[in-house]
Formats: structure tokens, C-alpha cells, sequence
């Protein structure tokens, strides 16, 4: 897992840009900004292009305050479990619950 915070260059570049990134090195993307993602996933697909998986977050199922994040490590941890291949999110959208 790694954090575009922790990427200088992915720092204000566009959800686009970032999502291209992670195609790039077979990465899923993990995002609270549904409307856009979801968005990027229908003209990927449209298009005929792929990606590596974007999974969907919400603030109110996976709150970020200081010491809350075991639950939303947890949701991922269990989500990559169960998809164990490097492709297996492969063009998926899928909500994390």
C-alpha cells in the first residue's frame, strides 16, 4: 500500500493522473471520492482501457480521526485476502464495506 502523500511527483496531479499511475504499476486505487473515480472507472471501461482495481471509501463507514484507522486497515487487509492475484480487482469498482 502506498499513499500519494508519500509520492512528490502524484501531489497535485489530477485523479486521472493518479489513477493512470497506478495502472502503470498495476495498482488499485483506494479513494473517498466516489463520484469522480466512479466517473474514471464508466470512461475506462467505455474506452476499452483498464486499471487495477478502485476501491471506494466512505468517511462515515471509515471515519479518520486520530487512532480510527484500525477498522479501515482492517477492510482493506480482508479485501486484498480475498483477492489474492495481481489482478484479481482488475477493472472491478467495488465499495469497501
Amino acid at each position: 500500500m502506498l499513499a500519494v502523500a508519500e509520492r512528490p511527483e502524484l501531489r497535485e496531479r489530477s485523479d486521472d493522473d493518479v489513477l493512470e499511475a497506478a495502472t502503470a504499476e498495476h495498482r488499485a486505487v483506494v479513494s473517498e471520492n466516489a463520484r469522480h473515480f466512479a466517473s474514471l472507472h464508466r470512461r475506462r471501461i467505455d474506452e476499452g482501457r483498464t486499471h487495477y482495481g478502485i476501491v471506494l471509501t466512505s468517511p462515515r463507514r471509515f471515519p479518520r480521526r486520530k487512532g480510527l484507522h484500525r477498522p479501515l486497515v482492517s477492510a482493506l487487509r480482508s479485501l486484498l485476502l480475498a483477492h489474492s492475484t495481481d489482478d484479481s480487482l482488475k477493472d472491478q469498482l467495488i465499495w469497501l464495506a
